[in-house]
């Protein structure tokens, strides 16, 4: 074999350890401190797997895009509502 076979046959195995060596580092540094986000593993790997699965890359986009909405209470009591007393205020102009 040549080199250049060599380092392809060996590029996917390398990569996976790799990718394995970065999520085991991130597990230990977040239990360690407060780390917020998504790690660096994880998104590796969501786009290796984009490049084969193009459905994969519509999730991406659509988690992307829904993070980025404002996000509304939609449970919860009315402003006129006091729970604690038991008392509801209606305003007939609101419907």
């Amino acid at each position: 074999m040549d080199p250049v076979e060599t380092v392809i046959a060996w590029s996917i195995p390398a990569g996976t350890l790799l990718l394995v060596a970065v999520g085991g580092f991130e597990l230990i540094r977040k239990k360690r401190g407060k780390r917020t986000g998504t790690p660096l593993a994880a998104t590796c790997s969501d786009e290796v797997t984009a490049m084969f699965y193009g459905t994969k890359r519509l999730e991406l986009e659509h988690r992307d895009s829904v993070s980025m909405m404002r996000q509304e209470d939609a449970q919860g009591a009315p402003p006129d509502a006091d729970l604690e007393r038991g008392v509801i205020r209606l305003r007939p102009d609101v419907v």
